[in-house]
């Protein structure tokens, strides 16, 4: 997937067909938020996520505590978001069942 920046339109059309994803505050990353019945469910997800993500080459900012898993995605080498991005947000949304 390539890892040049999205345009402005590019970044409003992507984001429409990723319900639950939002544009972070600085415009330069899209997150969202996972919950799940209790830890294990959510680790079992990340380990899931990071199997996907090692093999596009491309890692998630996240954090976990307890049932919730927050992620962020931006390609930092091309200064803001690509279809890299949108590509992992498509493969995580899958992994939880959307």
């Amino acid at each position: 997937m390539a890892r040049e920046k999205l345009a402005p339109d590019a970044i409003t059309a992507s984001l429409e067909e990723r319900p639950g994803w939002a544009l972070s505050g600085d415009r330069l990353a899209i997150e969202r938020r996972f919950s799940f019945g209790n830890f294990s469910e959510a680790f079992a997800f990340m380990t899931r996520v990071a199997l996907a993500a090692e093999k596009m080459d491309h890692h998630p900012e996240w954090s976990n505590v307890y049932k919730t898993v927050d992620i962020r995605l931006s390609t930092h080498d091309a200064g803001g978001l690509t279809e890299l991005d949108f590509g992992l947000a498509r493969r995580i949304d899958r992994i939880f069942g959307n």
